[in-house]
């Protein structure tokens, strides 16, 4: 370790991302979506006037948010927008959970929540899942700093309606509960609805799953204004112009295109829905998938070398080497025919 960082940066275990291999393979690690997004996206891309691209774009990205709130029913004062919805969450963790009091988590859900914790030296506590794994809602403590969850949850898939995030929120008054919503649009329930009658309620979403765009870097929040506030002063203290002209646009481009999204969206539950009754038939065990993943293991079947001999076969799934998740392999969804080869080359290695 260089003696010129900071202490603080020393101390740091930064989060790692899937891997994004160079060689040709089946690519089932990163929970893209296998679709290209809207063509009016394309259209974007090859039409945007360069001369453009000179000026600084708008800081305050007012056409993206406004397309954002028509799709989500919602004032423009609540939408927020981010490089991807990991910035979003990284400014929601600095603007809402620097407290006296710890955040609350899942001990499994997305695993950048500790690393922002660590990073920003936010005190927090872990709750397990239940015997089901899922978000056991009604045992986050209302005393908390913070509450913030993945719903429906990564990598488990499981997700809790609308009903029960209401729930939580008469329960949990007095702080911020981050409900990330990167999956929803694969089975789950959105709770933006209830933000107007929840002040504390933050929805965060992403355009990299659903709507085809990981590689564009675009990600959004919903809530009350007050809450909205806050992320500006945050953003507006790091970086003034996080989204550029053509990630608008083609963001923009992605919401109009409603036929497109529904069809990929509709694609990727029926093909993951398949996927899970054939690992079934080959004795895999398959947590119930709200998401475009599937959390699955083989009580006959080590998942390190699973892993291996996918890869070895040109396929590469998700292996966390964690003591709760070490016999799991969590799989993205491809097409029809990527999750055909899979199946084939599990049939070989089971």
């Amino acid at each position: 370790m260089s003696k010129l960082w900071s202490p603080a940066v020393r101390e740091l275990t930064p989060y790692v991302p899937g891997e994004q291999p160079r060689e040709q393979l089946i690519k089932l690690n990163t929970n893209e979506n296998p679709y290209p997004p809207a063509p009016g996206v394309g259209e974007v891309l090859r039409d945007f006037p360069t001369n453009h691209l000179r000026l600084y774009p708008d800081p305050d990205s007012s056409a993206l948010r406004e397309a954002l709130a028509r799709e989500h029913g919602v004032e423009v004062s609540q939408v927020f927008v981010g490089n991807g919805s990991d910035e979003v969450l990284a400014l929601a963790f600095q603007a809402f959970f620097c407290q006296s009091r710890p955040l609350s988590l899942p001990a499994i859900t997305y695993s950048f929540y500790p690393v922002y914790c660590r990073l920003y030296g936010i005190d927090y506590r872990t709750l397990a899942l239940d015997d089901a794994w899922r978000v056991p809602l009604e045992a986050l403590p209302a005393d908390s700093g913070g509450i913030a969850f993945a719903n429906p949850n990564a990598p488990t898939g499981h997700g809790h309606g609308r009903e029960a995030i209401a729930g939580l929120l008469e329960r949990v008054t007095d702080c911020v509960v981050l409900v990330d919503e990167a999956y929803v649009d694969f089975g789950g329930e959105s709770a933006v609805p209830l933000v107007d009658n929840y002040p504390n309620l933050l929805v965060t979403g992403t355009f990299s799953k659903s709507r085809s765009l990981a590689g564009l870097r675009l990600g959004y929040a919903i809530g009350s204004r007050e809450l909205i506030e806050g992320l500006e002063r945050v953003k507006n203290s790091f970086n003034s112009y996080p989204i550029d002209m053509l990630a608008s646009a083609a963001g923009i481009a992605a919401l109009e295109d409603k036929e497109h999204f529904e069809a990929c969206r509709e694609k990727v539950i029926t093909t993951r829905e398949r996927t899970r009754q054939r690992l079934e038939q080959l004795g895999f065990e398959v947590l119930p998938s709200q998401t475009n993943f599937l959390l699955t293991r083989h009580p006959g079947q080590d998942a390190a070398q699973l892993f291996v001999g996918l890869r070895e076969r040109g396929i590469l799934v998700r292996h966390f080497n964690t003591e709760a998740l070490r016999d799991f392999l969590r799989i993205s969804i491809g097409t029809e025919d990527e999750m055909d080869h899979l199946i084939e080359a599990l049939e070989t290695l089971c």
